[in-house]
């Protein structure tokens, strides 16, 4: 997107905050500045801070000054070299990645970008690319809106970095993932999803940041860092506003 496009959005949403006051996107109840939570709601959400796995960003216990992985990630060959999350998947942050992703709360995902820039700067390379993990065509007439691409495009913003909607896509609907184990969810996913012939420019010979709501096995996250770098991409991060961790 244009910085004079994002120019203008902004000084649309200033009009807006005029004529509606802000509320918390949690409780909907009202608080000072627009896109946040208030007081109760923001304790009552499990932000990630501390030391966490570099590779899926789940909370580790203890302190480290080196690089720390979970056991996931010592047992399971990641395709990307660093990855981070927002939010743990649970409680309050659960309700609110369902409502973006289930329930047309599109305004979650400005906000939720945020929280994960905050995680993610420390990952940024020179020229990289936000890219979304993809919805298959049908689920995304039925959903009418990808909550990936939402959230890579305001990630992107903050981090001031390119992104592309398009730069992946799945060429075969696969049935849902819940309930599914690890190694199923692998299989089922395995060479689902490719780079778009149109869009391999955006990501030959570039480092791409992967985007998407949820991590839970990484399953849909590897075959997305897979694509990218069969299409050129130089190597793979990946950002996610929630991680699911077993102890959740």
């Amino acid at each position: 997107m244009l910085k004079a496009d994002r120019a203008w959005r902004a000084r649309m949403q200033t009009l807006v905050q005029l004529v509606y006051p802000p509320r918390c996107l949690s409780c909907g109840g009202l608080v000072e500045t627009d896109f946040g939570l208030c007081t109760g709601c923001w304790k009552e959400t499990p932000f990630i801070a501390g030391l966490a796995c570099d590779l899926c960003g789940v909370p580790l216990p203890g302190q480290s000054d080196g690089v720390e992985h979970c056991d996931d990630c010592m047992t399971v060959q990641r395709p990307w070299v660093q990855g981070r999350a927002a939010l743990v998947y649970k409680d309050r942050a659960r309700r609110m990645v369902l409502a973006l992703k289930h329930g047309d709360r599109q305004d979650i995902a400005k906000p939720a970008a945020r929280w994960m820039a905050r995680q993610t700067r420390a990952m940024l390379r020179e020229n990289m690319v936000a890219v979304p993990v993809p919805l298959h065509l049908h689920r995304m007439l039925a959903r009418r809106y990808n909550q990936s691409a939402l959230l890579a495009e305001h990630l992107a913003e903050a981090l001031d970095i390119d992104w592309c909607a398009d730069a992946l896509h799945r060429h075969e609907a696969t049935p849902s993932l819940d309930g599914k184990g690890r190694n199923e969810r692998f299989e089922t996913l395995q060479g689902t999803i490719r780079a778009s012939e149109w869009r391999t420019r955006m990501i030959e010979g570039r480092p791409v940041l992967l985007v998407d709501d949820v991590m839970t096995s990484g399953a849909t996250l590897a075959a997305c860092a897979e694509a990218c770098l069969a299409a050129g991409a130089t190597e793979v991060c990946v950002s996610v506003l929630a991680r699911v961790a077993k102890d959740a």
